[in-house]
């Protein structure tokens, strides 16, 4: 297994797209995070969770996540290299647990570095936009328990998109089907959720789709109000990505190269 994993480290850490692609997740959280703490303003929007809203990137740069992840296993079915990678690692087990490692150690880092770029810009943004103790409001700080738990949670949440994504492009092998699988998961959806006329609908949705029911970890205030619960949303989150690592190595098992 040590020689799996430090192969795969080195075809991550070398691949021309990983420091593209890694450093686009933390532009895009980071950015699109102080926007929205740039443009949502109290009085007009008092009763907003604060933390939430300076944690908004996160949708957009799971996005990046999730490519990153789809291309360390069908990339090497679209070039051929993964004929080479079975003969020199028969287990395949292994061989995805392996790449499941690799990818958990980069967007562990890269998210922590997204999110806390994200609350920094969100602490130095929120209070000029009205969001003040003098509306009791407090500032965002990492010794607020439910904000810690936002802030890891929000990497946690990045690195079973990650291994989501892994999984599902095991199972199909093809980039454009597994983004395309992955992706309409992400953002189609929760959208679907909006739109929906029968409200248990809306929130069944809201429960068991993977960004839903995982984005509830972020919030702060009025959590007694969500569909799911912070830490059980997470957790239905996990079950999708253990779910598609599950399913794309039986079929990695099962089938030819």
């Amino acid at each position: 297994m040590r020689h799996a994993l430090h192969a795969e480290w080195t075809k991550l850490r070398t691949a021309p797209g990983t420091a593209l692609l890694l450093a686009a997740s933390i532009v895009l959280t980071a950015g699109a995070s102080a926007l929205a703490a740039a443009i949502v303003k109290c009085p007009g929007s008092c009763s907003a969770d604060t933390t939430k809203l300076s944690l908004t990137g996160v949708m957009i740069g799971q996005a990046t996540v999730a490519t990153l992840a789809v291309l360390v296993m069908s990339g090497e079915y679209s070039s051929g290299m993964i004929r080479v990678t079975l003969a020199a690692m028969p287990r395949r087990p292994a061989l995805l647990g392996a790449k499941a490692a690799a990818v958990t150690g980069v967007v562990l880092i890269a998210g922590t570095i997204a999110v806390a770029a994200s609350l920094l810009a969100g602490r130095l943004l929120e209070p000029g936009n009205g969001f003040t103790t003098h509306r009791g409001i407090a500032a965002l700080s990492l010794a607020h328990g439910p904000m810690l738990r936002a802030a890891v949670g929000s990497v946690l949440y990045l690195v079973l998109i990650a291994l989501l994504s892994l999984g599902a492009a095991t199972a199909l092998r093809d980039t454009a089907a597994a983004l395309t699988v992955v992706l309409g998961l992400l953002y189609i959806f929760p959208v679907l959720g909006v739109v929906a006329l029968d409200p248990a609908w809306q929130h069944r949705i809201a429960r068991w789709t993977p960004e839903s029911a995982g984005m509830a970890i972020q919030a702060t205030r009025n959590l007694g109000a969500l569909p799911i619960g912070p830490w059980a949303g997470l957790g239905v989150l996990a079950a999708w990505a253990a779910a598609a690592l599950l399913a794309g190595g039986l079929l990695l098992r099962l089938r030819d190269a």
